[in-house]
């Protein structure tokens, strides 16, 4: 068990750190008490108004990238900076609210592409009579 820095706290409670690392926390919360009294008291902070620059940054999602950017992304339009920063930023920090939204983005790729290859299908089959031989 590695100690848990303040940051690592605040994250865990705004939900922001990846999947597993939200998991290996809440495993030691059940049997640290000290780390459960931490948490409550920057619960109580957070509560109170209490914030660095550090939350707010996280709160708002300063460095998150919007739905515009991530479709760049995936359309592959982006300047190799910009992209190396989404995949850092997805991959490396685990940012899960831009996950979730590449996610969904990606679902919509597929679908749309999906639509696109079943409309093609369907404009052949409906013209097939009407060509010339």
């Amino acid at each position: 068990m590695s100690e848990r820095t303040d940051a690592d706290l605040q994250a865990f409670l705004d939900e922001s750190l990846p999947a597993a690392q939200m998991a290996e926390i809440e495993a030691e919360l059940r049997d640290d008490t000290e780390l459960h009294q931490r948490l409550a008291t920057l619960r109580g902070q957070q509560d109170a108004g209490m914030h660095g620059l550090g939350a707010i940054w996280r709160r708002y999602r300063v460095s998150c990238l919007s739905r515009e950017e991530l479709g760049q992304f995936l359309l592959g339009v982006m300047d190799d900076q910009a992209a190396e920063y989404v995949r850092f930023h997805v991959q490396r920090i685990g940012c899960r609210y831009c996950e979730a939204n590449l996610e969904d983005l990606q679902g919509q790729q597929r679908e749309a592409a999906t639509q696109t290859a079943t409309r093609r299908r369907k404009y052949f089959q409906t013209s097939v009579g009407h060509l010339k031989k």
